[in-house]
Parts: structure tokens; C-alpha cells; sequence
């Protein structure tokens, strides 16, 4: 299964680097070789991706792992501080957690043998999958801004007035909170990944004493949404109220509204856009990452739920408050989470009956979401008192029957054994 992952993988990084190269740009596979040597676009990433990789070594070679990617940081920092070589992306550091997986790659290929190879390399393949993972995201987002010459923001805008336009009113809310509040919510958005790996490594925590991964975990899904989601983009391009209708989207943008003044109720169309702009608003890929970072947290400690709870709040205040997404946007991205965390999981612990209704059901609300934005905006914005309780009630049942579903997957626990009283002896 490992081999055909890696096979299928590989194919689809070369379909994507020729994808690119045909638009004029890098793809996954040169900018992830160039981060060797060249400042990297994410080092917080790489060292996530790497603490990902090092929870199959033992306490020993974590401390070597980590020191060797410092001190190659380091080397990479003199170097540059004397040239005077500048990082375009605001991170010099980052090269060294990427040349240690590849090391640890090339020490399971010739310094290790059976389980231990293939356990070293299953590590190296997690961590080199998120990072692949992020550089695959940027060539889709890249070849729908090329694809997809009109966007359909103004469907999803007079939707979105069944739910009161929430995306103007926490703007102006994240506004009002000043600079302070502006920068831990833009934190959290960009480093959404770096809280995931947290999550996978409470889950992946007894990896080296066990010498065996878990059936499932966060990882799985994080990047099967991120595979899966660039594909709904395709078929429902929108760009995000601070483009189409904010200063971001200049000559482009229809008017300069967002967020003080919500657009009036007109009949929509498609409008043509720019060839840069991500068509990465259909649905929000950061609420549904944020979705499955909060229920995989709940199995953790207080403090691991509480942060998972904190994320997922703050990553919905950022999509909407930032102006990137508008509300029917993260009622997708939840359903569209749940949908996909179901289905691995069925898929990590063989499926049944229950599974295949749920992801089924599922997919049925998500496409009807979609739908209903695409061809049901007039009606949904003159019927809010319905509409939007609809909305609502429709991701409440699948947030309920998610629930529901996992439960019966749960491990049922033997009751306590009783035993019964004795009389004191006299």
C-alpha cells in the first residue's frame, strides 16, 4: 500500500510539475529541490514537517536530528549574513530540517535493514508529505488563477445574505480590534499547518515504542483535504469578498465595499477576474482543516482541547474577518471536513454499513451547498428567515450524524467488575 501511495504520489507531483512549467512557472518538485539550498518559502513548515519525521527515532536521535538541523541553519545564516543574500519570503532558516529528512532517507536506504528501514521511511514520507503537500497547494492555486478567467463571487455574495452577510460584520469587527487582534488572527491563519503537526504529534507520541503507526490519524486527513479541495475550486472559482468587492482587487473588484457597506441585491453573474488571484475561496479549505484540527484534539488533554477549540475560533474569525471567505464558504469547508475525517476513517478500519451512509450523506448535502449557491442566490437572499436556518439545520445534521456514526466506532469499554460486600469479621 506504502509502494502504490508513493507510485501514485510521484505521478501526480510530475503531472502538477509539467502543469506549471506549461503556465511558465516552478512546480512542486523544483521549488521543494531548490529549498536545499535557497531560502525556504516556510521554515516553521519544514521543522513541523521534520518533528513529524523524528517520531520514529528514539530520544538520542531526535537530539542529534535537531541539533544537526540547527547547526546547518546556522552555517546557512553565516553564509548568507555574509554575502548579504536577502530571503524573499521573510524566513533564512528552514534548509537544515530539510537536508536532516533527507539524510534520515539516506540512512534508512543504507544503514538500516527490515522493520527499521521501513519504519524510517514511513517517518521520512510523512514529513516530506506535508511539505510536498503545501508546494502542491500552491501549484493548484496557480492553475485555477490561469483556468479560470471569471469567478462566481457575486452568486456566493447574494447567498450569503440568508446569513446576514457575516463576512462584512466581522470585518469590521477585526478592524475595531486594532493591530494586536489583526496579528494573532493573521498567525493563526498562516500557520495552520504548524498547529496540525502539534496534534499529530500527541497522536503520533508512542510511534518509536511501538515501531508501528496508528491506523489513523490528523495527517491523513489534513492532506486528503488539500488534495481533494483544489478540485472544487475548478468547478466553483471565487476569489473572496476583499477582491471582488474590496480595495485588494483593484481595477478588477466590481467596488471598493468591503467591509463597510454591504453590496446591494442584484441579480449576479460571473465577472471576469485577473490571472493571479487564487480561485481558493469554494469552499474554505482553512475552516475544514480547522474543523478536523478541533475534532482530533478532543481525544487530548485539556490543554490540546482548549487549543484546538482556540484554533478552529480564530481560523473562522480570520477566513471571514480578513475578507478571504464569505459565510456559506465555512458552511461548506465544515461539511466538506466531516465528510472526508469520516471517510478516512472507514477507509483506516475497513468500511461498513454506517461509513458509506455518512460519507454518502455527506456528499449529498455538500453538493446540494453548492447548488443551491450556484443556482438558488435570489431566493436565499429574499427568504433569509428560511434560507438561513436551512443552512444551518443542514450543517447541524451532519455535525450530528458524524457524531453519531464515530461513536459507534468507538471502542466499547468492559464495565467495572463488582464485587460484593463482605460482613466484617467478629
Amino acid at each position: 500500500m506504502w509502494i502504490a501511495a508513493g507510485v501514485v504520489t510521484l505521478g501526480f507531483l510530475v503531472a502538477l510539475e509539467i502543469a506549471a512549467r506549461h503556465y511558465g512557472v516552478r512546480g512542486p518538485i523544483t521549488n521543494q529541490v531548490r529549498e536545499v539550498i535557497f531560502p525556504p518559502k516556510s521554515g516553521p513548515l519544514l521543522y513541523a514537517s521534520m518533528a513529524l519525521m523524528m517520531v520514529v527515532l528514539n530520544r538520542r536521535e531526535r537530539f542529534v536530528a535537531a541539533g544537526a538541523a540547527v547547526g546547518i541553519d546556522l552555517v546557512f545564516a553565516l553564509v548568507r549574513w555574509t554575502f548579504d543574500i536577502k530571503s524573499p519570503h521573510g524566513h533564512a532558516f528552514g534548509n537544515g530540517a530539510l537536508l536532516v529528512i533527507i539524510g534520515c532517507a539516506v540512512i534508512a536506504l543504507t544503514r538500516r535493514s527490515g522493520q527499521d528501514r521501513v519504519l524510517l521511511l514511513k517517518g521520512v514520507g510523512l514529513g516530506l508529505l506535508l511539505v510536498a503537500g503545501r508546494k502542491t497547494g500552491d501549484t493548484w492555486l496557480l492553475i485555477t488563477s490561469k483556468t479560470r478567467p471569471t469567478v462566481l463571487d457575486p452568486y456566493v455574495a447574494v447567498a450569503d445574505k440568508a446569513l446576514g452577510d457575516p463576512s462584512w460584520l466581522v470585518g469590521r469587527l477585526v478592524r475595531a480590534s486594532g493591530t494586536v487582534g489583526e496579528h494573532v488572527l493573521d498567525y493563526v491563519y498562516i500557520q495552520l499547518a504548524v498547529a496540525a503537526v502539534v496534534i499529530a504529534l500527541y497522536q503520533l507520541r508512542h510511534v518509536a515504542a511501538e515501531r508501528a503507526f496508528p491506523r489513523h490519524h490528523l495527517v491523513r486527513t489534513f492532506l486528503a483535504i488539500g488534495l481533494l479541495g483544489p478540485g472544487i475550486y475548478m468547478i466553483f472559482p471565487t476569489v473572496g469578498p476583499i477582491f471582488v468587492y474590496g480595495a485588494d482587487g483593484g481595477h478588477w473588484a466590481l467596488a471598493n465595499l468591503w467591509p463597510d457597506t454591504v453590496p446591494a441585491l442584484q441579480t449576479p453573474h460571473a465577472v471576469p477576474f485577473d490571472e493571479i488571484t487564487p480561485r481558493n475561496c469554494m469552499p474554505s479549505l482553512h475552516t475544514a482543516w480547522a474543523t478536523t484540527i478541533f475534532v482530533h484534539s478532543r481525544r487530548g488533554p485539556r490543554l490540546l482541547r482548549f487549543a484546538g477549540t482556540f484554533w478552529l475560533i480564530a481560523t473562522l474569525g480570520a477566513t471571514l474577518g480578513f475578507g478571504y471567505h464569505y459565510g456559506v464558504d465555512l458552511i461548506a469547508g465544515v461539511v466538506f471536513a466531516l465528510t472526508i475525517e469520516a471517510g478516512m476513517r472507514a477507509l483506516a478500519r475497513g468500511w461498513d454499513r454506517a461509513g458509506i451512509l455518512f460519507v454518502a450523506y455527506g456528499t449529498v448535502v455538500f453538493t446540494a451547498l453548492l447548488l443551491s449557491y450556484r443556482f438558488l442566490p435570489m431566493q436565499m437572499a429574499r427568504l433569509p428567515w428560511v434560507f438561513g436556518p436551512l443552512l444551518l439545520l443542514a450543517m447541524g445534521s451532519v455535525i450530528y450524524a458524524y457524531v453519531r456514526t464515530t461513536r459507534q466506532w468507538e471502542p466499547v469499554s468492559a464495565p467495572a467488575r463488582q464485587t460484593e460486600a463482605q460482613p466484617a469479621l467478629a
